[in-house]
């Protein structure tokens, strides 16, 4: 018998509050994971806010600590898995304006 596995929420907790991953863009590349989501708090200081935060993963699903470095190249499948992100998608768009 098939188990019926509910998808797993990601969390996330900082200083001034914690909440869930509500979108998140990410692709594979040859050296990390870089990922773009949408932070929803949802405790602390900044419950009832979102913010966007651009971070990586390392292969192994490892969340580094360091700068988002994207190569020219791959920004159109970053682009591609933005798709699948409407609420991110629509913020991104207020850079260009």
């Amino acid at each position: 018998m098939a188990s019926k596995r509910k998808p797993s929420v990601k969390t996330f907790s900082l200083h001034w509050g914690r909440g869930i991953i509500e979108e998140e863009a990410q692709i594979e590349t040859k050296y990390h994971r870089p990922t773009i989501q949408l932070l929803k708090f949802t405790e602390g200081d900044a419950a009832g806010t979102y913010e966007l935060r651009f971070c990586h993963y390392d292969h192994r699903g490892r969340f580094q600590r360091s700068p988002l470095i994207v190569d020219v190249k791959d920004l159109p499948q970053l682009a591609a898995a933005l798709q699948k992100t409407p609420k991110l998608r629509r913020l991104l768009s207020k850079l260009g304006r």
